[in-house]
């Protein structure tokens, strides 16, 4: 055998290896993790929803669209509450918009807009 087949043989080798590695020392994900992950996909599933539902509530009910909330709350499994600022409160706008969704409702349970009650779902 030539020098260079033994080399070729060798790097050729050293790629089998290097994937066996690879393969052998990938980990499956602990249950925390999973869970961790699970918790992560459902806050941003009600991000999301609360982002498409009640700005399209509140300029259903004032006029006004809505693009950034100025605040949120949330515990981050079962609810999230957004609220917003209003700004032309001259031409019919509003002062403070609040909108709280539900994931066990699946969409918005309550609104609020300058005080005034919109919306109140029991869950």
């Amino acid at each position: 055998m030539s020098e260079t087949m033994k080399i070729v043989i060798a790097i050729f080798g050293v790629f089998v290896a290097g994937f066996i590695m690879v393969g052998i020392s990938k980990e499956k994900p602990t249950v925390a993790q999973m869970e961790a992950a699970a918790m992560v996909r459902n806050y941003v599933a009600m991000q999301t929803m609360a982002n498409q539902k009640c700005p399209e509530a509140i300029k259903k009910e004032t006029g006004e669209q809505v693009f950034f909330p100025t605040e949120t709350k949330s515990d981050k499994e079962t609810y999230i509450n957004l609220i917003w600022a209003g700004e032309n409160t001259k031409t019919g706008g509003f002062k403070k918009a609040s909108c709280t969704l539900h994931a066990a409702l699946g969409g918005i349970s309550e609104l609020i807009i300058d005080d005034k009650v919109i919306t109140k779902k029991k869950i």
